[in-house]
């Protein structure tokens, strides 16, 4: 059974229609975006005319990466720069990447910052992850019941001995 995983570790190349096809670009960008190195193939990269370009499952994601920045209406000069940002700074897997597209900025969510990548990378926001602010409230409250339930057995234990 093809399962996601599966096909992202394969080592199986595409070809550059099988590319364009899958990406959903012309072949036409698809060899522009190659010869000026915004996403060169990973496999196989053409020498001269009639050699066949091969890329690898990456190169597809960072491809329709691409596709979806332009679609979202971001010039392919701001998106260039995008992918030299991403890949200098970003070293994991793209697809654990987090872009945010507002407007024409594209800022990339890296944990807890939020960081304008077409503006080379200067802080926009920072993120409060709700979660931990939910987590350290919790902890609080728990804490809380226990130096109170602690200060009542205090004050029976007390009164118990003056009681007596």
């Amino acid at each position: 059974m093809v399962t996601r995983a599966n096909i992202a570790d394969s080592v199986r190349t595409f070809s550059g229609s099988q590319t364009a096809s899958i990406v959903g670009i012309t072949y036409r960008q698809l060899d522009y975006w190659a010869r000026t190195d915004l996403v060169r193939p990973s496999a196989t990269d053409a020498h001269g005319s009639g050699t066949r370009r091969e890329y690898v499952y990456r190169d597809l994601l960072e491809l329709k990466v691409i596709k979806n920045l332009l679609d979202a209406g971001i010039k392919l000069e701001a998106v260039r720069s995008v992918f030299d940002y991403l890949r200098r700074h970003v070293t994991t897997d793209i697809a654990s990447a987090h872009i945010v597209i507002s407007g024409k900025s594209v800022v990339l969510c890296d944990g807890q910052h939020l960081v304008d990548v077409v503006r080379n990378g200067q802080g926009v926001l920072n993120v409060l992850p709700l979660a931990n602010l939910k987590q350290e409230l919790d902890a609080g409250i728990v804490q809380l019941r226990r130096e109170e339930r602690a200060a009542e057995e205090q004050t029976y234990a007390a009164l118990r001995r003056a009681a007596r």
